[in-house]
């Protein structure tokens, strides 16, 4: 009797120390609410899915609190094995030289199968080096798209959504006069209005490729098409066909309101619009200014990806390696993609969520990743790699704040914005040439 009790004593142990002998792979992110509940749903899965390794997610706050403590984290030598990191900061990590771990080489080092053909490149391509190789791992990708009111689109008798911007000048028009107060508003107003209107009509946001060329690049959104854009909707802002409502996503009240009858937001939005507007509502690509572009461009992913930090072992790395091949697997992106409207990462997930008839159930959702996919991008249209580019976009906010106010007019206020940030640019150049 006392031998059985030993021996299940001895078995215990051994579960708890088998269980113990997990490594610990910790992942720092800043996906809140649904999201972040969903992120722990995932981490879990993972856990489940094998003994071997264990991931840790850790909210740390927004991007830019999750990047900043990961920075300082790293200087006191505590840095977590992953960090969750937004589009804006891309160039700054890969300017951290010795304090990240290449995802490609991470993959490869660790065995793991790995293909960069099998993710979609529009949204791989912000990630990659000038030679095609994935540095940090896409995780919540998204862009830009145009959400209508079909509700007061039928009032005004419009039957189509609009596709340029000389269809949303005349909808709106059209809205107005039937009662509608504005004809849009819009989210994000640099993410939309000029790094992805710039991307649309394949004209350079900034020299040597958008900065992927280099640390001396230069902004040139004050050329004649961007200046052009921002001067019409100065006139549209005074007219009511725009409505400014700031630099983040205050737009959306506008539209939940009706307000405004059109929103330019994220493609990650729908979730929030479905939930929350009480009419029936349309998804369109974003529009371009016909004549001034034969064919529209794919539009550029905001968004984050994770990033794997120096400075642990290469046990960890492999448990890191083989979450990463699972948070790729097809199923477990069409998942996060279809609850969070984020964009899946590799053709095999679009491919499933379209074969589970996700798309045709939820009209909308499938616009962002067509737009995506138009074409091939080109240096105009991978994305943007800016250093300082927070700080960047506060300043073109400020900017297009005072078109909007009718203070300055569109080229002199671009100009200044160029001019401001050239001078972050070379301070950022100079840290880290």
């Amino acid at each position: 009797m006392h031998k059985l009790k030993l021996a299940s004593v001895v078995v215990g142990l051994s579960v708890a120390g088998s269980a113990l002998a997990a490594t610990e792979v910790e992942w720092w992110h800043a996906m809140g609410g649904a999201n972040g509940e969903k992120v722990n749903e995932i981490a879990k899965n993972f856990n489940d899915s094998q003994d071997a390794y264990e991931v840790k997610p850790v909210y740390k706050g927004n991007y830019t609190e999750t990047m900043t403590s990961a920075i300082a984290a790293f200087r006191a030598k505590q840095q977590p094995a992953i960090v969750q990191v937004f589009e804006v900061g891309t160039a700054s990590m890969m300017a951290a030289k010795g304090a990240i771990y290449p995802v490609h080489q991470l993959m490869r080092e660790s065995g793991q199968p790995f293909d960069e053909s099998t993710y979609l490149s529009a949204v791989t391509g912000y990630y990659t080096s000038s030679e095609g190789k994935m540095l940090s791992m896409p995780f919540n990708s998204s862009t830009p798209v145009l959400y209508y009111n079909k509700d007061l689109f039928k009032k005004a008798g419009i039957s189509q959504a609009p596709k340029t911007w000389q269809d949303v000048e005349s909808v709106s028009k059209k809205l107005q006069a039937s009662g509608v107060t504005c004809g849009f508003t819009t989210a994000w107003q640099s993410w939309v209005q000029l790094e992805n209107f710039s991307s649309r009509h394949n004209v350079p946001f900034a020299t040597l490729d958008n900065g992927f060329g280099g640390l001396k690049t230069e902004l040139a959104f004050n050329g004649p098409l961007q200046v052009a854009h921002v001067k019409k909707m100065g006139e549209w802002q005074k007219s009511g066909v725009f409505s400014y409502s700031g630099r983040t996503n205050d737009g959306a009240a506008k539209f939940y309101s009706q307000e405004c009858a059109m929103f330019t937001e994220s493609s990650a939005g729908y979730a929030g619009i479905k939930r929350n507007a009480k009419f029936d509502f349309g998804v369109a690509e974003l529009p371009y200014w016909e004549g001034k572009v034969k064919q529209p461009s794919n539009t550029i992913i905001g968004g984050a990806s994770l990033w794997v930090l120096q400075g642990h072992t290469k046990e960890e790395y492999k448990g890191v390696a083989s979450f990463l091949s699972y948070l790729s697997r097809a199923s477990v992106q069409a998942d996060w993609h279809q609850f969070s409207g984020y964009l899946p990462i590799t053709h095999a997930a679009y491919d499933l969520t379209k074969g589970q008839g996700f798309y045709a159930a939820n009209p909308g959702t499938e616009t962002g990743v067509i737009q995506m996919t138009t074409g091939t991008p080109t240096a105009n249209t991978k994305g943007l790699r800016l250093g300082n580019f927070v700080q960047i976009r506060g300043v073109i906010d400020e900017a297009l704040e005072t078109v909007w106010s009718g203070d300055v007019d569109a080229q002199t206020a671009l100009d200044t914005a160029v001019e401001r940030g050239n001078s972050l640019l070379r301070k950022f150049e100079k840290a880290n040439d």
